[in-house]
C-alpha cells in the first residue's frame, strides 16, 4: 500500500511541488512503459533496463505522489484511476519533450538547420535579400527566421536569446557582445526639391544649422549619428518630427517638413536633393553583433563565417 500522506504534507509550499517534478521527471517515461505493457519484465526488456531498477523506480514513483498508481495482479499490473490520471498528463508531456527535442536538432541540422538574424530597417530593401540570396547559393535549405528592428531593440534581443546574429550600426561595444565591423555608409543630407540648398552637390553640415530636422526616434543609432554630427558641426538639429523608418522621413522631407541626415535610397526619391556632406565626414558603420561565449550551431557559424567574409562588400 503506497504512503498516505498526512494533512501536514498535503499543506506543502509550492517549493516542494518544484523539487517533486525535479525528483519526478526521470522516471516518467519508466512509468509510461509500465503503463503501455501493464507488465513490468516485459516493459523493463524493452527499455533495457533491469526489472528491480524499474520496479523500485515505480514503488518510489507513488510514495512520492503518496498514491497507487498500479493495482498488482502477480507478474501483471493495472492502472489505477489515478494512474490513469496520471499516464494522460505523463504521455502529454513526453510528447511535447518528443517534440522539442526534433525541434533542437532540426534547427541544429547543418543542412535545413535555422539561423534567427536581426537587422536594422534600412537594410531591409536591397542588402538583406542580396545576402540571403547570395548564402542560400550554396545553403539552399537553411531556414532563417527574420526579425527587423532598430539597434538597440536587436541587441535586446540578442541578450535574450532571441537572436543569434544581427547588423547593427553603430557597432556595439560592449564586453558580453562580439562586434566587428562590416562595412560602413554614406550618409547624405536630404533636402526639398527647390530648397535654397536643392542645387549643391556638396556641403558642409555647418550651412545646415539653421534648418529644421526630421529624425529617427531616440534609441535608434541613425539618430545617435545624427545628433553626434551636428554636435561636430557645431549646433544642436531643431526636430521637427521623430520617426521610425527612413522612407518615411524622406517622404516628409519632399513635403517640406524639414532637411535630414539618411542612408542612400534603395530607388531614387522624387521630390528631394541628396547632398554629400563633406564635413564632418558622414558616415555610419554597419557590423555584425553575437553573444559572447554563446555557441554556434552548424547553420549559424556558416552564416557567420559567410557575413564576415563580406567585410567590406556587404553594401550593394
Amino acid at each position: 500500500m503506497a504512503h498516505q500522506p498526512s494533512s501536514a504534507e498535503w499543506l506543502s509550499p509550492t517549493s516542494d511541488t518544484e523539487d517533486m517534478v525535479l525528483s519526478l521527471a526521470p522516471r516518467l517515461a519508466y512509468f509510461a512503459g509500465v503503463a503501455r505493457t501493464e507488465h513490468v519484465t516485459r516493459a523493463a526488456r524493452e527499455m533495457n533496463v533491469p526489472q528491480s531498477t524499474l520496479s523500485r523506480s515505480m514503488a518510489r514513483l507513488e510514495q512520492d505522489l503518496g498514491v497507487d498508481l498500479f493495482a498488482r495482479h502477480g507478474r501483471t499490473v493495472s492502472l489505477t484511476p489515478a494512474g490513469r490520471t496520471f499516464l494522460t498528463s505523463v504521455e502529454r508531456a513526453l510528447a511535447e519533450v518528443g517534440r522539442a527535442v526534433e525541434e533542437v536538432r532540426a534547427d541544429a541540422d547543418p543542412t535545413t538547420g535555422k539561423v534567427a538574424f536581426g537587422f536594422l530597417h534600412t537594410m531591409g530593401a536591397e542588402t538583406v535579400p542580396g545576402l540571403l540570396q547570395a548564402f542560400r547559393a550554396d545553403h539552399p535549405r537553411v531556414r532563417f527566421s527574420l526579425v527587423q528592428n532598430y539597434g538597440e531593440a536587436m541587441l535586446e534581443r540578442l541578450r535574450a536569446g532571441d537572436l543569434d546574429l544581427c547588423l547593427t550600426s553603430p557597432v556595439p561595444d560592449a564586453p558580453d557582445l562580439v562586434a566587428r565591423r562590416l562595412d560602413e555608409q554614406k550618409l547624405r543630407l536630404v533636402v526639398p526639391e527647390g530648397h535654397r540648398l536643392a542645387g549643391r552637390r556638396r556641403i558642409r553640415l555647418a550651412e545646415a544649422a539653421d534648418e529644421t530636422f526630421v529624425t529617427l526616434e531616440p534609441g535608434y543609432g541613425l539618430r545617435r549619428i545624427t545628433d553626434d554630427l551636428c554636435a561636430k558641426a557645431g549646433f544642436k538639429p531643431r526636430i521637427a518630427f521623430e520617426g521610425e523608418e527612413a522612407g518615411t522621413l524622406r517622404g516628409l522631407v519632399a513635403a517640406g517638413l524639414g532637411v535630414a541626415l539618411l542612408p542612400p535610397p534603395a530607388v531614387p526619391r522624387p521630390g528631394v536633393a541628396e547632398l554629400t556632406v563633406t564635413a564632418p565626414r558622414a558616415v555610419r558603420e554597419i557590423g555584425v553583433a553575437w553573444l559572447e561565449g554563446h555557441p554556434d550551431t552548424p547553420p549559424v557559424a556558416a552564416f557567420k563565417k559567410f557575413l564576415l567574409s563580406r567585410r567590406g562588400s556587404l553594401l550593394p
